[in-house]
């Protein structure tokens, strides 16, 4: 699913215009974007949850040449999904 299906199936469920769930969506992903990049933990009960992880510096290599090069230290997204989502996507049948 991409952001413009969200929008589009927001927009027939919930009788909005488009423009109105383009704003209700832009505002949830702006909403997380910013819990995360002050270090803030989301939990979505029986989805899941997002933190960011810190990576240390090291030493990496570029596939094209070979070379070796130093990958500064970074910090990324991780989710975790919860034991609901889990048991919905591995139930049989659907």
């Amino acid at each position: 699913m991409k952001k413009s299906d969200m929008i589009l199936a927001l927009s027939k469920k919930e009788s909005l215009r488009e423009p109105e769930a383009f704003e209700i969506v832009n505002m949830v992903f702006s909403g997380f974007t910013e819990t995360l990049r002050k270090g803030e933990r989301i939990e979505i009960r029986g989805f899941g949850s997002f933190t960011v992880r810190d990576y240390s510096p090291y030493l990496g290599k570029n596939p094209k040449t070979g070379k070796r090069v130093e990958v500064g230290p970074k910090k990324l997204p991780y989710f975790k999904a919860g034991k609901e989502l889990k048991e919905k996507i591995n139930k049989p049948g659907k």
